[in-house]
């Protein structure tokens, strides 16, 4: 009787033990608590303009989501962990950012971050190339000031455009990194999306930081009218990266082209491969930064380029239309102030486009806040004679004159705030509130405008952007003035660091041998 009771109660503690296993097994597992933060913007130092707080249209918390796809509610990496968002701002590119907009913006960031501490993760949305009036390397410095605030352990991996800079404090004290793989960006929400998934992975798996992070300083300062993925030798050099992440013991791989129009000791292109096999990813950043090297010589403009005169000669000669010039010399996508009023005013002394028969031209854009004004009092079908343009930057030109009737007034854009078309002869100009880009086709059709049916379209651009590119019939670059000029040695860089190809076209053999870069809890 004794040893069936002893049975019962062994078969009882077997069952219980069992069941509990099975309870704590199918236990939920704490999901990793993530935050997300960054500041986004290219800035020329080349500009006299300055980038205040509003141009970020800063989100805060959860409106964040709606900036990411791969985060939408149903997604499955929304539910693969806690996600804490608190300040998402993400600017045109332009000039210097104030100091006052640039403490402000993290203050904000790092009061939010603090309400929610600790962290398992943080996703580090940046540009990579801002610059802040009396400070060098913002990125650097916020994410050192983020470090203060989330702690050392804490993964962070950060997603950038590859027109951004990696300076070594910004890859100590990031974790995983990652920038676009195409010039013009495709694929930004991919990369971004690249950035979450290695986080995720790395913390699923418990592997957290990677052993090992090779981080190249590769002295070439180009262009990204040079260096588009479209055309050699930049599409074959982007073409070795992917290759590189498949390997066993690598995370991921980038190179950065860096970002030409400002002044600053970080401004060079990089190389950065993460991962937990040393020899594999020393070779691998090794073998990428050589390979831009060895083709330094090769890299020309994506298109053709000629002065604004023999731009305007063969746009005018062509059979093909619309036919594109790019305006590139103040391009706002690349950091100018938008407002110099050389190239329209050069446009405006040509006979052909005097007559209402001439030619159909249209100009976008050029900023003129009274100019808007003026217009919104007079009304459409209005004559208007007002100023517009060089209000910030009057390098090259001043003011101008725009005398004509006015065919649309449209309100409500998130850049632009306000657009008025303005016809003179036979050009439309798109005049701003505030400087916009025009790159997609609904920005000239809602005001009216069908660029497909125009025999010229000027903008204020570099290399053209997907829907423009597919629109173009002929297409020229014309070398104009401005805060991003083409020519380099024109704008006069002092502080970078040299030599630099190709400011100095004979230098040396530079060394491109992997420097591994200390984890970030172990600075």
């Amino acid at each position: 009787m004794k040893k069936i009771f002893l049975g019962l109660l062994m078969l009882s503690l077997i069952i219980g033990c069992k069941q509990n296993g099975e309870k704590e097994g199918n236990k939920e597992k704490e999901l990793p608590r993530i935050a997300i933060a960054g500041l986004a913007i290219e800035s020329s130092t080349f500009s006299p303009a300055l980038s205040h707080e509003e141009a970020f249209h800063p989100l805060l918390k959860d409106d964040i989501f709606t900036s990411y796809p791969f985060l939408s509610p149903d997604s499955l990496n929304r539910k693969r962990a806690k996600w804490i968002p608190t300040l998402r701002g993400r600017a045109l590119p332009g000039g210097t950012v104030t100091r006052e907009a640039y403490e402000s913006l993290v203050t904000q960031t790092l009061d939010m971050l603090r309400e929610n501490v600790p962290y398992d993760g943080l996703f580090f949305d940046i540009h990579g190339a801002m610059s802040v009036v009396g400070l060098d390397d913002p990125e650097g410095d916020f994410i050192i000031r983020i470090r203060e605030v989330i702690g050392k352990n804490t993964l962070i991996s950060t997603s950038m455009d590859l027109h951004g800079n990696v300076s070594r404090r910004l890859a100590q004290n990031t974790d995983l990194i990652t920038c676009y793989r195409m010039a013009p960006h495709e694929d930004a929400m991919e990369s971004k999306k690249r950035a979450v998934d290695n986080l995720l992975k790395r913390l699923e798996s418990g592997k957290g930081k990677p052993m090992y992070k090779a981080w190249i300083p590769v002295p070439i300062l180009l262009p990204g009218e040079k260096t588009s993925t479209r055309i050699e030798p930049g599409k074959s050099l982007y073409a070795k990266v992917d290759p590189i992440t498949k390997h066993e013991g690598i995370i991921d791989a980038a190179i950065w082209i860096g970002y030409a129009w400002a002044d600053e000791p970080r401004n060079h292109a990089v190389v950065m491969v993460t991962g937990d096999d040393k020899e594999k990813v020393t070779t691998g950043a090794e073998h990428l930064a050589n390979s831009f090297w060895k083709v330094r010589d090769e890299f020309e403009f994506v298109a053709p380029v000629a002065t604004l005169y023999e731009s305007l000669d063969m746009a005018l000669a062509s059979k093909e239309h619309p036919f594109m010039i790019s305006d590139m010399g103040d391009n706002p996508t690349a950091g100018g102030a938008g407002d110099v009023t050389w190239t329209i005013t050069e446009i405006l002394k040509r006979p052909e486009f005097k007559s209402e028969n001439g030619p159909s031209l249209i100009y976008a854009s050029i900023p003129g806040r009274e100019f808007v004004e003026k217009a919104i009092k007079i009304g459409v079908g209005g004559k208007i004679n007002a100023p517009a343009g060089a209000a910030i930057d009057n390098r090259f030109s001043p003011p101008i004159n725009l005398s004509g009737t006015i065919t649309a007034i449209e309100n409500g854009d998130k850049h632009a705030e306000t657009e008025v078309v303005v016809k003179i002869g036979s050009i439309h100009v798109i005049v701003t509130k505030k400087r916009k880009p025009y790159h997609r086709e609904s920005d000239f059709t809602n005001l009216g405008l069908n660029p497909r049916a125009s025999d010229i379209v000027v903008v204020k651009i570099g290399y053209l952007v997907p829907q423009l590119y597919t629109m173009r019939k002929g297409w020229i670059m014309a070398l104009t003035p401005g805060g991003v000029d083409q020519d380099l040695e024109r704008l006069g860089h002092k502080r970078i660091i040299r030599p630099m190809f190709p400011l100095d076209k004979d230098m040396d053999e530079p060394d491109l041998k992997a420097r591994l870069i200390k984890a970030s809890d172990d600075i």
